[in-house]
Order: structure tokens, then sequence, then C-alpha cells
């Protein structure tokens, strides 16, 4: 027939090895975190503890195609649960409501010079002043431009983290009760 039935994880190396990373690779410390769950993706592959040695004493690239394929899983499953992120800067706070089409944005802006927003201080003085004209609270939304995860993923690499949503609950029901 001429068809060629090939070894379905000789084809998923072979993809791997030619695609670049999704994301990247986790830290030491989120494999460590991890250590469990990674045991058991080797073991989806029929890899034990005593091979994974080997493998990563004998063959270095494999360990490390295996390492990036288990980290592109992990971001994949944390950035598809990801509801609400946030960034923080000296003066302007980023809100996103990450949504499955869409995403919302809140800037919380303190225009008066002296107020740091990464200090307690100055994070307490703009609840106590957040009506002051000294605070800007903009809003918007759009739709991803790329892959929502990837969008998601390069705000996190920018440094914003994945958080409850309380902060952008509060300042929307301020934005909702000022229309």
């Amino acid at each position: 027939m001429g068809l060629y039935i090939f070894d379905y994880l000789e084809i998923l190396k072979f993809v791997v090895h030619f695609l670049p990373m999704k994301y990247r690779k986790l830290t030491k410390e989120q494999f460590e975190n991890l250590h469990e769950e990674f045991a058991k993706f080797l073991a989806t592959q029929s890899i034990d503890a005593k091979e994974w040695k080997i493998i990563k004493a004998d063959k270095p690239e494999v360990a490390e195609e295996e390492m990036d394929i288990f980290s592109d899983i992990v971001w994949e499953d944390v950035l598809t649960k990801v509801t609400f992120l946030e960034h923080f800067s000296t003066n302007i706070i980023n809100l996103f409501h990450c949504k499955n089409e869409v995403i919302e944005r809140i800037v919380v802006k303190v225009t008066q010079k002296n107020i740091n927003l990464l200090e307690k201080e100055g994070y307490e003085w703009l609840f106590k002043n957040v009506t002051s004209d000294a605070v800007e609270i903009l809003k918007g939304s759009k739709s991803y431009d790329k892959e929502r995860n990837q969008e998601l993923f390069d705000l996190i690499e920018k440094g914003g983290y994945i958080s409850k949503g309380a902060l952008y609950g509060y300042f929307k029901t301020l934005i909702t009760a000022a229309d």
C-alpha cells in the first residue's frame, strides 16, 4: 500500500524536536514543586525513575525535550484556568479579567508624584484617596491579538501575576457605581 505506520512517541519526539517550545521551560524550583506530576508524566511514556536517570546521563538532549514537553503542558493547563491577572508599577495598576474571547482591562493610575504603589504606604494611600482627582480609573476590553494563553503568558513574563480577581472586582464595582 505504501503507507507507513509510525510509533506515536516517535512522531511526538520528531515534532517536539523541530517545533520550538510554546512557552518556556519551568524553573528548577517549579520542577521541584511538581516532581510528582513530572514522575507521572514520565510514567505515561513508560519511563520510570531508573530509566530517567539513564536518559539524563546518556541522552541529555532527550531529557531536555521531555522537560520542555512537560513545561508546555503545565503552562497550558495553568493558563487555561487563569481568570484574572494583575500588574503593578510605581504609579499604575493594570487589572485584567481574562475571558475566553476577550480580555477586559482596568487601569488605575496615580498622578500624584510622591505615591509609589509598590510600597505599602502608597497602596494604602490609593484606597484612602480612590475618588481623588489624583487617581484615574480607565476601563476597556479587546479581543486577543494572538492565541489567548499565549497573550496571558506574555503578560506574566512581563511581570503580571495570577490573582483571584478581588482587586478587579473592587474597581469594577467603583466604575459601575460611577456610570
